[in-house]
Parts: C-alpha cells; structure tokens; sequence
C-alpha cells in the first residue's frame, strides 16, 4: 500500500517571500485587524497540532512533497531552510522531518511556478488573494496545470509501501488525480480550512469565526 498523508496548508506572509508583506496587507485589509490577529493565533495551534500528529507517526523513509517546491534533494532543502528562517510555520516542520530522515521530494514544475509568482505580484499590486474564493478562469487554469503536475510527480515517484506527506495549499485539490493504488490521509480537512478563509475575509459572523478556527486548531485524531 502507498499512503499519503495530505496537510492542507494554511499559507502565512513567510511563505510568499518577498511578496509576503503586500499579500498579508491586503487581506488584512479584507479581515479586519481585529480578526487578522486571531488569524494569527489560529494559524499557530493548526501548525501546532499538524506537527504533533506528524513527529508522532515516525514512519521509515518518509517522503515529503511541498507546496512551490521545484526540486528534491539539497537544492529543495536549500528552499526549505530559507524560508523557514523567514519563519514560515509549514517549512519549519519540513525541515523538522528532514532532520529526522524524510526525504524531500521534486513536487513542481518550475514553469508553472514562474507563472503563480507572477499573477501573485500582480495581485500584490492591485488585489487580495483569496485562498478559499472562486477563482477566475485564468487562475482556475494555472491551479489545475499545477495540480495534474503534482499528482503526476508523485504518482512517478511514491513506491509500492512508502509512506509520504503532501503540503499543498487549500485552494488545491489533487486527491481525485492520484491513482487508486494511492491512500490518502487527510491530516484535517480542506473543506473546514476553505469555510474558515471565507469566513476570515468574506464573513460577519464572529461566533462562527471562532468554531472555525477552534476545529483548525484542534488535535488530529489517530486515523486507522
């Protein structure tokens, strides 16, 4: 059996590098400081308790694919450190497992990388992204280019029992591209991660906002 563990990533201004800052002001600029700074708070305890139930597991020969990442091996771990010194919460538990043996796997294309990086400064310029919004026909096109390339590069690379886990933003989906002999594990789910960003930058509802953010936080369960 092949058994993939998915993390639907939570994406924080240190992911996005330089863009970070202009992206994070826009959707502060959405939310509300008021509820950006329980965003903040809620970002943490799902980091918190994603990594818990990751370090728990101890699987031999893990592999790792990650979001954005075009290469594998000391070049991906390169990428990793950097951006884990900005102090993005997701790479940090990357390098977590590396350091404990994972291996770091080639999960992109860089083209289509190239491609995201540019409409994301363009958004960074003139407008949010929206993680958990439709997206426009442009952007549908690019996400669904990127994750036939994902489920594609690990389809070729996950083995007959190995155990791997896949960060990859919410606005994601690539369970129903993988082949069956794939097992997936949501570590939580993309749909209450989707709920909880609509209601970060679209919602009133404040109580709603806080269940949602308490079901990111809470622990994982053991899966069987």
């Amino acid at each position: 059996m092949k058994t993939l563990y998915y993390v639907p990533v939570i994406h924080s201004e240190a992911d996005f590098g330089r863009l970070g800052p202009a992206l994070a002001d826009a959707l502060r600029g959405r939310s509300g400081r008021g509820r950006w700074e329980q965003h903040h708070a809620a970002v943490e305890g799902f980091w918190r308790s994603v990594e818990d139930y990751l370090l728990a597991l101890e699987p031999p020969h893990l592999k790792v694919y990650q979001d954005g990442l075009p290469a594998g091996d000391s070049e991906g771990r390169r990428v990793i450190e950097e951006a884990a010194r900005r102090g993005s919460r997701n790479h940090q538990l990357v390098l977590r497992l590396l350091d404990r043996g994972a291996v770091l796997m080639k999960t992109e294309e860089p083209a289509l990388l190239i491609e995201e990086y540019e409409r994301l400064a363009r958004l960074a310029q003139g407008g949010p992204p929206a993680e958990a919004a439709s997206p426009a026909p442009p952007q549908e096109r690019l996400t669904s280019a990127r994750d036939h390339a994902i489920a594609s590069n690990i389809a070729a690379t996950l083995q007959e029992s190995e155990t791997a886990v896949l960060f990859l933003g919410a606005a994601h989906d690539v369970s129903a591209l993988l082949p069956p002999a794939i097992t997936v594990r949501p570590v939580k789910e993309r749909r209450q991660v989707l709920e909880y960003f609509h209601e970060l930058l679209s919602g009133r509802d404040d109580e709603r906002f806080a269940a949602l953010a308490r079901e990111l936080a809470a622990p994982v369960l053991p899966q069987r």
